[in-house]
């Protein structure tokens, strides 16, 4: 089974800990890449053209340019238009929502509160993205 690369836009401390956490209370091994906001994203995707990641976790609130920012940009790069995005916020503004799902975002998730629902949140994606299938890159 091919390992694939997870990137994390966060600026939050506290969340990305709770993330990493819950990745290794599920057992999940992929290779995840944290940066801290949608400027610091795109360079880390134009520097990094060989790491295709699999799903971008991206929050909304963050500092330079902020997640729904960051997944414009993407959307107009025709080699990154289409990876996914799950965006995991705590921002319950109805236009955050209808703006993200205009863009194509696989999923808008409200951050959990608690440790534990942090777990069942990232065991949920993790079952979504492990159960599609997935092309190959042209150029790999």
């Amino acid at each position: 089974m091919k390992k694939y690369s997870i990137l994390l836009v966060e600026d939050d401390e506290i969340d990305i800990i709770a993330i990493k956490k819950s990745f290794d209370k599920i057992g999940i091994d992929n290779d995840l890449h944290v940066v801290k906001n949608g400027e610091d994203a795109i360079e880390w995707l134009d520097n990094n053209a060989n790491i295709y990641p699999i799903v971008i976790l991206l929050d909304i609130n963050m500092p330079k340019m902020n997640g729904l920012e960051f997944a414009e940009e993407l959307r107009k790069k025709p080699e990154k238009s289409k990876t996914p995005i799950v965006i995991l916020t705590t921002s319950k503004n109805n236009d955050d929502r209808k703006t993200a799902y205009e863009l194509n975002i696989a999923g808008y998730i409200l951050k959990p509160i608690s440790n534990e629902e942090f777990v069942n949140v990232i065991n949920s994606i993790n079952n979504y993205w492990s159960m599609c299938e997935f092309p190959e890159r042209d150029d790999k």
